[in-house]
């Protein structure tokens, strides 16, 4: 009898290319939610716990502009800030608490509430003085225009 033959399962090794910031990443994930978003529960002496936090931010850019995208669900527009100086644009503002009142009675709150400020260094050619911002369905857009010097060239190289 042939043992070459018969295919099994445990025969079979696949070998997977191990990433070690994929696996920090994990983890990191997990430990957030473990510590940063664990559910809180409240009696009506305790009130609500503030906890840091950073809303989360997309950055991109095309050829003629860099579009910076956060995410401030229930944040008032008076509560938020957007400012440009030396090179580095920051995001400020505050999401308010919900306190415990008209009879309601919080069970669990997840969300995190309190101030946050974010930073953002620019690459050269970024023209943040002529920034334009707009803030829609709880989302904050920021349009950055590139200059002409920083759009693509082509350089001669010399051969000597």
């Amino acid at each position: 009898m042939n043992t070459l033959a018969k295919w099994s399962p445990f025969q079979t090794a696949t070998l997977a290319r191990m990433d070690p910031f994929r696996e920090i990443e994990d983890i990191e994930r997990r430990l957030e939610s473990l510590f940063d978003r664990a559910p809180r529960w409240g009696g009506r002496d305790e009130g609500l716990l503030q906890r840091d936090w950073a809303p989360q931010v997309d950055i991109y850019e095309d050829e003629k502009e860099y579009t910076v995208k956060a995410d401030l669900p229930d944040i008032a527009k008076a509560d938020l800030k957007v400012s440009f100086h030396e090179g580095v644009l920051e995001i400020s503002g505050e999401r308010k608490a919900q306190s415990e009142e008209s009879g309601r009675r919080f069970h669990r709150s997840e969300r995190c509430y309190g101030s946050f400020i974010r930073s953002f260094n620019l690459p050269p050619g970024a023209e943040g003085e002529k920034a334009k911002a707009d803030f829609h369905q709880g989302v904050l857009s920021i349009h950055i225009p590139k200059s002409k010097e920083s759009s693509t060239r082509t350089i001669d190289v010399k051969v000597t």
